[in-house]
């Protein structure tokens, strides 16, 4: 009971405040409700709002934690993931094996489509298959698959990465 009034506290003071939010806090915040599995449509059609001007500033784990945090609470913003999908692409040689593994399982949870981003996290991914683990390896390919995006050079060589591990 104390947490829910909590959340919803805090979800009507930082709508008034997001746009002294940095990114970090937009996205941590986002994530926070989601992760508690709190409501809070007002706070997240806001936070879209904010995050679209300062996805310029955002850090690649800022950006896929933003649209994990979407995804998992179920908002549609379009303007975000669209926005989000083309500052990710210019900035995905700074995403880690998590970050482009979370990227994809966000909007193909989503059911957006985002061409652009999902090849070029495929040739991102080929790079930096050796860091994913087992579980960014089965996210990804999972994205893919649910996304229709066809990624033969990806699927070979995540099942050749994945092969050797199939007795651990």
């Amino acid at each position: 009971l104390v947490a829910p009034v909590l959340f919803s506290a805090i979800a009507e003071a930082a709508v008034t405040k997001l746009d002294s939010f940095n990114p970090q806090n937009l996205a941590n915040t986002a994530w926070a409700f989601s992760s508690a599995g709190i409501v809070a449509p007002a706070l997240f059609s806001a936070i879209a709002e904010v995050a679209v001007t300062k996805l310029d500033s955002f850090i690649a784990q800022n950006l896929a934690n933003t649209a994990w945090a979407f995804s998992t609470a179920g908002i549609v913003a379009p303007k975000l993931f669209s926005a989000i999908a083309e500052a990710a692409v210019t900035k995905l040689d700074s995403f880690n094996a998590q970050n482009l593994a979370n990227t994809a399982w966000a909007f193909s949870t989503a059911g957006i489509a985002a061409p652009a981003l999902f090849d070029a996290i495929a040739d991102m991914s080929l790079n930096k298959l050796d860091s994913f683990k087992p579980q960014g390896l089965t996210n990804t390919a999972w994205a893919f698959a649910t996304a229709g995006v066809v990624a033969p050079a990806l699927f070979s060589t995540i099942a050749e990465v994945s092969i050797p591990n199939l007795d651990s």
